[in-house]
């Protein structure tokens, strides 16, 4: 669960439940994950900088997954990538993070990160390579020092509009181009990662159709999420830092036929998800996760339930949920308060705008210190709580376009459920995992998806998961993800 700090104003607010509304962007990068309670910062400053960037990953990402099958396989996959690659002589180290994103990304330093959610996804080696050579491409291509480059040109952009043009449509204009420029720039960045990447992975004697295969299963994850309750994950395309999917898996597809015809090259599909049995899926119960509308949060001994119809993300800022419909919004986080400032107080200090002092309340939830009040903010209405549980305090924002008695009763017998689980519910509480099963000669696609414990679309994710197309058909003796309690 995230953790933001004060200076939150409600048009960031506004910036971020539209990105909640409309999904995630074109890059079907679904991160759902999660960030431990604020933590002190160093007490000297004196952190080296690589230090504090690798703190910051593993605190964004749940951490490092433990697994040294895991590991071993990935390490032995990336020694054979940078021995094909066109800088041989470059070391990486490989870190997983226990995320149930899926994401890879690489610091010029050569640290590579993979998520387990990315690991879980990919269905055979080619697939694992093709995302690892991807992230050797940004590195060989030296995208990170480009970029950079490329930011800072966008900031200086960004000071003459602010501080020298008098002319404020051309200021906004000039702005708006520089933005394009740099997510324009960003996205070549990626075609070209992808192309080195299918090359090193082909020389390396892999599946060049590995890359195709796992973007188009990127979009259907994407696809599905939208259909069990979000909006078009491609809706913030056009800004996006990296290309459409679509687009991309046709790049892939056309840099793959350069060296070799489909069905070439290593695979090694039953090794690899040999090595993903027992996985943990989706999210930690450690580090919080949701089910539906329920959040749970063993670590810091915490449950609430949204109001009805919602369904709920743990998202890298916050814990994000949605009404079926888009009409409705909430937003949980965790933020540091002085014990000496009361609640009603906090909530008029200014970290959100347009609160309306009047409508301060203090209240109890379930024995905890609360308050409420009400703000508005473009064409939203929000309906603030902020509960002290422990030394922190948990802030609730409910959100509605068109906010009315039943809505906020809805939100107030939401925030009630918020309450401290008991050690029973909490020693209960087990994640999913991955169970890697052997197709029997009776078994069929609709069959092997009754066994996912998951409570809706569980067809749709069975052939997400496994790489399932609606014409395809399972032979006895392949092996298949299967998610089980």
């Amino acid at each position: 669960m995230g953790t933001l700090r004060s200076g939150f104003a409600s048009r960031a607010l506004l910036v971020a439940l539209a990105a909640a509304l409309a999904g995630c962007t074109g890059t079907s990068d679904t991160r759902l994950i999660s960030l431990p309670a604020p933590q002190a910062s160093s007490p000297t400053g004196l952190e080296p900088a690589t230090q504090r960037e690798q703190a910051r990953i593993l605190a964004t990402y749940g951490g490092e997954y433990d697994s040294a099958r895991l590991h071993a396989m990935i390490e032995k996959t990336v020694e054979r990538l940078v021995a094909a690659s066109e800088r041989p002589d470059l070391k990486y180290q490989v870190v997983i993070l226990n995320s149930p994103s899926i994401n890879a990304f690489s610091l010029p330093n050569g640290k590579l990160y993979i998520t387990r959610g990315l690991i879980v996804l990919a269905n055979d080696k080619a697939e694992l390579a093709s995302v690892l050579s991807h992230e050797m491409g940004h590195v060989i291509a030296r995208h990170a020092a480009i970029r950079e480059e490329q930011a800072r040109q966008v900031a200086i952009i960004n000071h003459v509009v602010n501080d020298v043009l008098s002319d404020p449509q051309v200021g906004a204009l000039a702005l708006a181009k520089s933005k394009l420029t740099l997510a324009a720039f960003s996205r070549a960045q990626e075609f070209e990662a992808d192309g080195i990447g299918v090359g090193i992975s082909a020389r390396a004697g892999f599946d060049p159709y590995g890359a195709s295969r796992f973007l188009t299963d990127m979009q259907r994850t994407a696809d599905l999420k939208a259909s069990a309750g979000g909006a078009d994950p491609r809706a913030l395309d056009f800004l996006s830092s990296h290309p459409a999917t679509p687009d991309r898996v046709k790049n892939a597809l056309a840099n793959a036929r350069q060296f070799s015809s489909p069905g070439a090259g290593e695979r090694d599909r039953s090794e690899y998800l040999s090595n993903l049995d027992g996985m943990v899926y989706g999210e930690d119960p450690s580090e919080g996760f949701a089910r539906g509308r329920h959040f749970l949060h063993p670590k810091l001994g915490f449950t609430f339930a949204a109001p009805p119809g919602f369904t709920l993300d743990n998202t890298a800022q916050a814990v994000l949920g949605l009404k079926e419909g888009g009409g409705e919004a909430l937003r949980l986080d965790v933020v540091a308060v002085p014990a000496e400032q009361s609640l009603p107080d906090y909530l008029k200090s200014g970290w959100m705008e347009n609160v309306d002092p009047t409508s301060v309340e203090e209240f109890s939830v379930n024995g905890f210190p609360a308050a409420t009040a009400t703000a508005g903010g473009g064409n939203w209405s929000f309906r603030l709580y902020a509960v002290r549980f422990g030394s922190e305090v948990y802030r609730f924002i409910f959100a509605a376009k068109a906010r009315s008695m039943q809505v906020d009763l809805a939100f107030r017998e939401s925030i009630m459920s918020f309450r401290r689980m008991t050690l029973k519910e909490s020693q209960q509480v087990r994640p999913l995992r991955l169970k890697i099963v052997t197709v029997g000669p009776n078994d069929t696609v609709e069959k092997l998806a009754q066994r996912m414990a998951m409570s809706d679309h569980f067809l749709e994710r069975f052939r997400t998961l496994n790489g399932i197309g609606q014409q395809d058909r399972l032979k006895p003796g392949d092996k298949v993800k299967v998610v089980v309690e």
